[in-house]
């Protein structure tokens, strides 16, 4: 078990130069109800099943366990709608941006995540970042499936 502690913040992708490859990733999830989510995510020829509990989007507990490729594509295959994105690392001061930069019914939509060691961490913040999301449950993962960036 860990703690998951993230912000994250839109970006501004006119200042933004993202690295030339990412990583591709599709997820979806058997279930979720408030506070509690399972997700299935395949990426680089992996699988994962994820549970995620709490209902405060900036510190959550995160259950994390690769499984064999060929189980996460048959759960995946069992859930009604899936994300896709492509996340990219960016390096700064020490700490790793994700990038994500989605696809399909979240096209337009890019977001920049940070997961820090507690909740007052300070961190530099690069030129690109816009507004910060984290308290915005609409850009929950989860929510986003059932909700997509490009309804609102």
């Amino acid at each position: 078990m860990a703690t998951e502690i993230e912000r994250k913040y839109l970006i501004k992708e006119d200042l933004l130069n993202l690295p030339a490859e990412g990583n591709r990733i599709v997820q979806g999830y058997l279930w979720s109800e408030k506070g509690k989510s399972l997700r299935i995510r395949i990426t680089k020829n992996k699988g994962f099943l994820t549970i995620k509990t709490g209902t405060n989007p900036l510190s959550r507990l995160e259950y994390e366990y690769e499984i064999p490729l060929t189980d996460a594509e048959e759960l995946l295959s069992q859930c009604e709608k899936k994300i896709e994105k492509t996340r990219f690392i960016i390096e700064l001061d020490g700490m790793n941006w994700e990038i994500d930069v989605f696809e399909g019914e979240n096209k337009g939509l890019v977001m920049a995540e940070i997961e820090l060691e507690s909740a007052d961490q300070k961190f530099e913040k690069p030129e690109w970042l816009g507004i910060e999301v984290t308290d915005d449950k609409r850009y929950l993962n989860v929510n986003l499936i059932n909700q997509p960036y490009s309804l609102w």
